[in-house]
């Protein structure tokens, strides 16, 4: 079996490599586990040194859009050679697509629709699982949203990097509908707490005000402490983003997304969280500082979920916020004494 990640290089595509990896094997659509042969990473930048030299990794870099430019079956094997499962993560986050309009069209519309064309133009029938997001769904005063999200609620977009993951999904439920796929969409819930650097997500703030703290660092909270929230765990995320390639057909069920479980927290709560875990100092490092931009949008989100769907796959929300601090100070532990 051979496995493509889009987005190879970003923190949840090379923790979604590394738990294939370990694992060996995988079940696609109901059927028995098989050998992982190979993973291509595809992404901008290279991925972390331990992913870059195993040998069952391979490594493309480069804009996917250009990548995929050739329409020749042959070149399309450079990216997508002989691929069983195709995860296509790779995306521009909302807070760059919402100041460049552009950039988020190109990256979000325009890279899914030609990593579509190349499997359809293979007519190998992967399994593609297309990472969506939550921000499919959004508030406002002509169409106010439920006071609970559940599998059958309209999506109402409010922010272009939304609308972007939107018109995704119906491309790859369009496309398994004509035979060219085996479409999965899934919406992620907002991931914390992410490792690393903040990026240009409106929600960074979710992940950098318990990060940054507890390395010492200042972080800014620029929505109010009573703004609700449905948060999933990086290990619940991949979770989900694994179970959909193990589903069966009538598991599975409709063409349209499964929404990921959800933890639903305030801003406040995670905050006590923070400190529990890093002491009144590292609490004292957040500075709640408003900024309407970015809280017009995190606020247009749902904040509860009913994953209907994603129950009936086995999928579950973590427990409370307290735990998923304390698996990432864990591993932020273990890494430094590795």
């Amino acid at each position: 079996m051979h496995i493509v990640i889009t987005g190879g290089a970003g923190f949840l595509g090379q923790r979604l490599a590394r738990e294939l990896l370990k694992a060996a094997a995988l079940s696609i659509s109901g059927e028995p586990p098989s050998p992982i042969e190979s993973i291509t990473l595809v992404d901008r930048v290279t991925p972390l040194t331990d992913l870059s030299n195993d040998a069952r990794v391979r490594v493309i870099t480069g804009d996917l859009n250009q990548l995929l430019a050739s329409t020749t079956p042959a070149d399309q094997q450079v990216v997508l050679p002989s691929s069983s499962v195709i995860f296509h993560l790779a995306a521009a986050v909302s807070g760059e697509c919402e100041a460049d309009f552009d950039l988020g069209m190109r990256s979000n519309v325009d890279a899914t629709r030609a990593l579509l064309e190349s499997c359809r133009a293979m007519g190998t029938k992967p399994v593609f699982v297309f990472a969506s997001s939550l921000a499919v769904f959004g508030n406002s005063a002509e169409q106010p949203l439920p006071d609970v999200i559940d599998d059958r609620t309209l999506p109402t977009p409010q922010s272009s990097y939304g609308i972007q993951k939107f018109i995704g999904e119906q491309l790859v439920a369009d496309y398994a509908r004509k035979g060219f796929i085996r479409g999965r969409n899934v919406r992620l819930m907002t991931v914390s707490v992410r490792p690393g650097k903040p990026n240009g997500a409106a929600s960074s703030f979710l992940s950098g005000m318990i990060r940054e703290p507890l390395a010492g660092v200042k972080a800014s909270c620029p929505v109010p402490p009573d703004t609700a929230v449905a948060l999933s765990s990086p290990g619940k995320t991949i979770e989900g983003l694994i179970r959909a390639v193990q589903a069966s057909d009538p598991e599975w069920g409709p063409r349209t997304a499964v929404n990921l479980p959800a933890l639903t927290t305030t801003v406040r709560e995670m905050a006590q969280s923070l400190e529990k875990f890093g002491g009144p100092a590292a609490a004292r490092l957040i500075d709640w500082a408003p900024d309407p931009a970015v809280s017009r949008i995190v606020t247009s989100w749902p904040s509860k979920i009913d994953a209907a769907r994603a129950r009936g796959l086995g999928l579950k929300p973590d427990t409370s916020f307290d735990d998923i601090v304390a698996a990432y100070h864990t591993e932020c532990t273990a890494s430094r004494t590795a």
